[in-house]
């Protein structure tokens, strides 16, 4: 006889039921948010700050690589080729703050965890083994000494 297969029903609930399609769904969500709060920071103050040198809103940066450059109030262009560099500016401004932010308030403080976790490990297993051996070699020497003195006894009966 031949067996059943799993329906895909069935498989899809294994599928969602395992554990890391979870924390995946979690992640992005968590992200979903993270991100509003990045463009907050970058909106709020890393723009103000290239706004004093500037402009405060980096998609005003521009260049053109074949004049005349015009762009309509909704974003079209009419004419020319604009090369928008201060949006490549921005998105990446964004990159970077988000990457530093998780890294240095995720990855680096659950990497230490991590590795005292791993310490506190391989500490505890390292003294269950030395206080097996030592525990060992005890009873070798109690065993090796009710040797020599049952051997020693029986010599002088």
């Amino acid at each position: 006889m031949s067996e059943k297969k799993p329906s895909v029903w069935e498989g899809f609930k294994a599928f969602l039921t395992r554990g890391n399609v979870i924390d995946l769904a979690v992640a992005v969500v968590i992200g979903a948010a993270f991100t509003n709060i990045v463009n907050s920071v970058v909106k709020g103050m890393i723009n103000p700050l290239v706004g004093a040198i500037g402009t405060k809103n980096l998609d005003a940066y521009s260049s053109c690589l074949e004049k005349p450059c015009k762009v309509a109030s909704d974003g079209t262009v009419t004419s020319g080729v604009p090369i928008l560099w201060g949006s490549v500016l921005g998105a990446t401004l964004t990159f970077v703050i988000t990457a530093a932010v998780v890294y240095f308030l995720m990855v680096l403080p659950m990497s230490k965890y991590l590795a005292r976790q791993e310490a506190r490990r391989k500490a505890k297993e390292g003294t269950h083994e030395v206080i097996e051996v030592s525990e060992l070699e005890v009873l070798k020497e109690i065993r090796d000494a009710l040797v020599a003195q049952r051997g020693s006894g029986h010599h002088e009966q």
